[in-house]
């Protein structure tokens, strides 16, 4: 269909049309492995599938960024605002196939590698790129493209079945305003995200102020250290601490649980409700995605009573991404845990669970994680590792002072969290109405 056709449909509303007839999909290309780089330098940073966020959008911040050093075609480099689809899954269900990402105008140039699909608008004035990307997000987009994907134990989709998928595309007011009413709920959930990064650092920079710098706030509310407080050498760590101060293990004020031994679950064993399962793609900005949990039975969760979480659990990956961070502010449901995710519990007067969590966040415990990071093939960081760790704690004056502080700190990020949790169920909720005309919105919008 012409975009001149397109003109004559639009005008009874709603029309039946192909994605081939107002776009193409462009294939990435190979960039060669030899000169791929981890080490960041300011050159070209090739996408991968595994920046994507399986909801919609990259993480950049949060997985392996690489660049490249060698020759590549210059039609390969993107733009700001240029939308990706990501053409490969290695799940049975197929559920990323067909995930959209905008690529950010952050100042770096990105790379348009291979089993990504550009979209490439050929009726600018018939379609809304916006409009689009929330059509990328329909489950009946990625049905389309898992029904009709090739593939066994890696699911694959092509450029020709993309653009083979059918719809209902709206006048372009509606389109415009579709686009706006989900946009301003995805922005309102970047904001909670950014206010909660914001205050997780405010958080570590006390922390780094008051019990690594020891500047915390003497009798006279003047910085401890710099006032000339007393220090006295602690030969465990061969640095000088705060006087009544002491050094101990982390195992004696916490205990550590996790699945040891465990296979997983067979597929019977998941559900469409019910208790939630965190696995490591679910934790993300030092909390958990609940809207991307799996659930499981009823039975499979009662029998780990030992990590059942609990409001003020600490999650901490194992493997893989070693050392991704969740602080349990509340619980939607019930909720457990795959068998690479430690579960933290504070057991001690002297350390609370917001004073374990600042300090996982520290640079010296991360310094401390590469140092006990075990395992030839797949690194791991197991619970002796953690438990092992020597940690210096404060006087209960000042570690009762830090809990207030740092517990109103994640009061707030509960909040948000909450918020955000709700808007993305609001969000979930109007798209697929939305696209199909189950709720029609006006052009004002």
């Amino acid at each position: 269909m012409s975009c001149e056709m397109l003109t004559m449909a639009d005008k009874s509303g709603w029309e039946r049309i192909r994605l081939g007839d107002i776009i193409f999909i462009k294939h990435g290309w190979p960039f060669k492995t030899e000169f791929i780089s981890g080490e960041l330098t300011g050159r070209p940073i090739v996408v991968n599938i595994g920046n994507f966020e399986y909801t919609g959008g990259f993480r950049f911040d949060s997985t392996r960024v690489r660049e490249y050093r060698g020759e590549y075609p210059p039609d390969y480099e993107l733009q700001s605002g240029d939308i990706l689809l990501v053409m490969t899954c290695q799940t049975s269900e197929g559920e990323i196939l067909g995930v959209p990402a905008r690529v950010p105008d952050d100042g770096r140039l990105y790379l348009h590698n291979q089993r990504l699909g550009k979209v490439m608008v050929t009726c600018p004035d018939k379609v809304d790129s916006n409009f689009l990307y929330w059509l990328f997000l329909w489950r009946e987009f990625n049905r389309w493209l898992f029904t009709s994907s090739s593939g066994t134990k890696i699911l694959h989709t092509a450029p020709e079945r993309i653009q083979s998928f059918e719809f209902d595309l709206p006048p372009l007011h509606e389109q415009h305003a579709i686009a706006n009413i989900l946009g301003s709920i995805e922005a309102r959930i970047e904001l909670n995200n950014q206010m909660n990064k914001n205050l997780v650092a405010i958080g570590q920079a006390i922390f780094k102020h008051w019990f690594i710098d020891f500047e915390f706030p003497n009798e006279e509310g003047r910085p401890y250290k710099s006032s000339g407080g007393e220090m006295t050498y602690q030969e465990e760590l061969g640095i000088d601490v705060p006087k009544e101060w002491k050094v101990d293990r982390l195992g004696n004020h916490s205990i550590i649980k996790g699945r040891i031994g465990w296979k997983g679950l067979q597929i019977s064993e998941y559900t469409h409700e019910g208790p939630f399962i965190v696995g490591g793609l679910q934790i993300k900005n030092d909390g958990v995605a609940w809207e991307e949990c799996a659930h499981v039975t009823e039975d499979r969760y009662n029998e780990s009573p030992e990590i059942m979480l609990r409001e003020t659990d600490i999650l901490m990956t194992k493997d893989g991404t070693i050392g991704k961070l969740a602080y349990i502010t509340s619980l939607p449901n019930k909720a457990t845990v795959a068998s690479h995710i430690h579960v933290i519990r504070a057991n001690s007067d002297r350390v609370s669970p917001e004073f374990l969590y600042y300090f996982f966040k520290s640079s010296k415990f991360q310094g401390l994680v590469q140092s006990r990071i075990s395992g030839s093939v797949v690194p791991a960081l197991t619970q002796k590792d953690i438990t092992d760790m020597q940690m210096v704690l404060p006087d209960s004056r000042i570690a009762s002072h830090f809990e207030s502080v740092a517990r109103d700190i994640q009061g707030r990020i509960a909040i948000n969290s909450y918020n955000s949790l709700s808007l993305s169920k609001i969000r979930d909720s109007l798209l697929p109405r939305l696209m199909s005309e189950k709720i029609r919105v006006p052009s004002e919008i």
